[in-house]
């Protein structure tokens, strides 16, 4: 049995000394961070402060330097799923909280079949289960029989749901889940409380302990990140960092991702936006890299066209296309309002040209099902 580990821990007071700590690295402690063989917190910090503005250039060639030692000049594409929008949790940014007037609906599993169909005619066979945050309706049980009828067919099953058990998490992994991802949203103590009002998510303790769980249960990878927007965003992606070498550190045969998508309009909440600029995007997502090569940066459809082929084309490991962010929002329900709005709508083979026109080699799939599950 798993030897539980210690979990991840901040307090507020933490947090505001960090962000106050944000603005104070200077172009020289930039430049050093820049060639470091090893970046430290300390230089993770000066790639992500306003001096590191001026060097937007210098760390976009270094991170894709990083990324293509790593995984050469390749991008793996994935679609997401939406099984539900059923949710018991109220948070301010979300357009399948309990409280927006949404028509509710859960795909049963010859609906999810049929999707999958639809995504896969697409060209796509590596797909991101997601369901709101509803234990009794959306739970586990719901989760492993979609799992189990859709394994099958696709070459990779990724899950996006709440946070769970360490056992069902055990089971998901038997039935057929290669990946979990488990958005912290924000590391801020009263960002958190104050955009999470009800419902276990309102929970930043359980919150914060379940990437733990993840890795306990034998999950070969597991997914991480924030919503730009929610609090400083500088100071959010750091603590991030911290979390994941915190975790790395007892489980570093464990594969890692990131995505950082920022605040999007959404059913109800049609005007918020998350303040951060395609700048400050593209310097945090080039910062995280340089400090930790061996993350995968994952790159969603909420991104401009123009932005994604700048960020597909040079530092990023993995992208949807072609994405429906409501259920059934391929084949069963088209017209039903999505969780938030998305800024790139072309095809997966309009991206794939993009990425073969900048010598970038789009995969589909990097395992087939006939070999089994991916090896332990």
């Amino acid at each position: 049995m798993p030897v539980p580990i210690a979990n991840f821990q901040l307090t507020q007071q933490q947090f505001d000394n960090l962000q106050a700590q944000s603005y104070l690295p200077d172009q020289a402690a930039v430049q050093r961070a820049l060639t470091a063989a090893k970046p430290s917190f300390a230089d993770l910090q000066a790639l992500l402060s306003p001096a590191a503005g001026e060097f937007l250039p210098e760390l976009l060639a270094r991170a894709t330097q990083l990324k293509r030692q790593r995984s050469g000049r390749t991008l793996s594409l994935f679609a997401p799923l939406y099984l539900s929008n059923l949710c018991s949790n109220e948070c301010s940014y979300c357009g399948f909280s309990r409280s927006v007037a949404v028509k509710r609906r859960i795909l049963t599993v010859a609906e999810a079949l049929q999707e999958t169909t639809a995504i896969q005619s697409l060209g796509i066979s590596q797909i991101l289960l997601v369901t709101g945050e509803h234990q009794r309706k959306a739970g586990v049980d719901y989760l492993l029989e979609v799992t189990q009828a859709l394994r099958p067919q696709v070459a990779r099953l990724m899950l996006e749901s709440q946070p769970l058990d360490v056992r069902d998490y055990q089971q998901l992994r038997i039935a057929g889940i290669d990946a979990v991802m488990l958005y912290q949203e924000t590391y801020d103590p009263q960002s958190y409380a104050r955009h999470h009002t009800f419902g276990t998510k309102a929970d930043m303790t359980n919150r914060l302990a379940a990437p733990s769980r993840v890795a306990q249960a034998g999950i070969t990878q597991l997914g991480m990140g924030v919503l730009l927007g929610l609090a400083d965003w500088r100071t959010d992606v750091l603590v991030l960092a911290q979390h994941l070498r915190h975790l790395q550190q007892h489980w570093y045969q464990l594969a890692f991702s990131v995505a950082l998508p920022r605040l999007k309009p959404c059913a109800g909440k049609s005007t918020q936006q998350s303040g951060v600029s395609d700048r400050d995007y593209l310097q945090l997502l080039c910062a995280l890299k340089i400090f930790a090569p061996e993350l995968s940066l994952s790159i969603s459809t909420r991104d401009s066209p123009a932005l994604r082929d700048l960020l597909l084309s040079s530092i990023a490991c993995s992208a949807s296309a072609g994405s429906k962010t409501q259920p059934g929002g391929y084949t069963v329900s088209p017209q039903s309002l999505a969780q938030f709005s998305i800024d790139d709508e072309r095809s997966p083979q309009e991206i794939a040209a993009m990425l073969r026109v900048n010598g970038v080699q789009p995969v589909w799939q990097d395992w087939h099902p006939v070999l089994g599950r991916y090896p332990a």
